[in-house]
Order: C-alpha cells, then sequence, then structure tokens
C-alpha cells in the first residue's frame, strides 16, 4: 500500500481587488512558502488575518497548498 507524507506547505492569500465587466471578483493571490507542515488551519487563519491588515485589498479566501512525497 502506498503512503503520503508531506514534503513543503504554503499558505496562499487571496485577496479581491475588484470586480470585473461581468460582476465577478478580480482575485489576486500572495504565497508565503515554508509554512510548517504542522500548522493547525486555526493558526493559518490567525496569520492570515494579521497580515490581511497590511494588505490593499480585502481577503477573500485563505488556501493552503501542499507537496508530497509518494512511497510504495
Amino acid at each position: 500500500m502506498a503512503t503520503a507524507s508531506i514534503q513543503k506547505s504554503q499558505l496562499q492569500m487571496v485577496f479581491q481587488a475588484g470586480v470585473d465587466g461581468e460582476g465577478y471578483p478580480v482575485l489576486k493571490r500572495k504565497n508565503f512558502s515554508s509554512l510548517k507542515t504542522t500548522a493547525t488551519p486555526d493558526q493559518m487563519l490567525a496569520v492570515a488575518t494579521a497580515l490581511s491588515g497590511l494588505q490593499q485589498h480585502v481577503l477573500y479566501a485563505v488556501e493552503r497548498n501542499n507537496a508530497y512525497d509518494i512511497h510504495a
């Protein structure tokens, strides 16, 4: 059976920079690499909320991107 282990994790903050001509949100993303693989969703949200106050646009979403190694 194969197993997977997290090798890298990244925090991605998504901001709404406005709306397009059809009324859909225009999104911009900022990535923060070297996130601890053990970081909890609550910790990530707290950091993103604190950092969003320093940004020009409104925080729209917080995402996590993980890279895995898969072993047989």
